[in-house]
């Protein structure tokens, strides 16, 4: 590829990039403003026209979700097809590809679904899930794009099996963790209990009485697991690999990142539902769910150097 063309690719990778984690936290939006029937039962059209005539809050958040929806999903086919041509000789791309429109698309009939004929609670909670994993494989299009200039190592790693399984493991049971934390939202449990860190801090071990307290205290204590986990991965990858610098970083940023995302849980329920700081807790979450599915790829390719060497 030519030179001026790689950058353009470059700028194209993170634009997209970034569009898809708009488009996530405008889902987050329009679910924490209730703004999902902004534009009546009608979709693609908003209340019967396709641009709104009449303009309200809900409205203008719905149709601009829509908007930007619409305009990312022609920069991620722009970005898979130049990455299918451009960079064919890296194993990953087409997959990757494939994954992004997959789930693209998905969660766009997902959400159409739900407009033109609504959706439970538990269905709607797959929404941001379904999301996350097209924005992961349209991160991880990005990040194989900065690699092809090999300024670090994440093409020669050599991952042990206890971590390769940690990694796996703890990847799989993120997803979990989004799932419940879609769960708290989509059942209007965000303020069933008004404690923090117990659903009673007078009580710490009283069991929660409603279901509404266990959809609630259920996502707190699997968001307790996952940050001891990452925890105890870092401590291991700052141990054992040093020499390997984008494992060695990786994790920390990832333990940087589940921090954050509990600092922001704790705060939501300090603020009673602060706008900007919950959609942080969904930022700090997509961004830690797109390292995992990193290291995930980091995980095959050194299964791969190890059945060639």
């Amino acid at each position: 590829m030519q030179h001026r063309y790689y950058w353009l690719l470059k700028w194209v990778a993170v634009l997209t990039t970034l569009g898809m984690l708009l488009i996530l936290l405008g889902g987050a939006l329009v679910t924490k403003t209730d703004s999902g029937l902004g534009c009546g039962r009608n979709w693609p059209d908003c209340n019967g026209s396709l641009i709104p005539k009449e303009i309200t809050t809900e409205v203008l958040i719905e149709f601009s979700h829509r908007f930007v929806t619409g305009a990312v999903s022609i920069l991620v086919l722009i970005l898979v097809i130049w990455t299918w041509r451009a960079l064919k000789h890296v194993k990953e791309v087409k997959f990757l590809g494939f994954l992004a429109i997959f789930f693209l698309v998905l969660q766009a009939l997902i959400g159409a679904a739900q407009v033109l004929w609504g959706q439970g609670d538990f269905i709607l909670a797959l929404h941001f899930g379904i999301s996350l994993i097209s924005f992961a494989a349209v991160m991880l299009l990005a990040m194989i794009v900065f690699e092809v200039d090999q300024k670090f190592d994440a093409v020669r790693v050599d991952i042990q099996k206890k971590l390769k399984w940690h990694t796996i493991g703890v990847t799989l049971y993120s997803y979990i963790v989004v799932y419940t934390g879609a769960l708290v939202r989509h059942t209007g449990s965000s303020l069933t209990c008004t404690s923090w860190p117990f659903c009673d801090n007078s009580d710490p071990f009283k069991l929660p009485a409603k279901m509404y307290e266990w959809v609630h205290m259920g996502h707190r204590f699997a968001a307790f697991l996952i940050f001891v986990w990452i925890l105890y991965i870092m401590v291991h990858a700052m141990k054992h690999y040093k020499e390997q610098k984008v494992v060695y970083w990786g994790w920390i940023i990832a333990f940087i990142l589940v921090s954050l995302q509990v600092i922001a849980g704790a705060f939501i329920i300090y603020t009673h539902l602060n706008l900007i700081v919950s959609l942080l807790h969904s930022l700090f979450i997509s961004l830690l769910f797109g390292l995992l599915c990193y290291f995930i790829l980091l995980v095959a390719r050194s299964s791969y150097n190890e059945k060639n060497h």
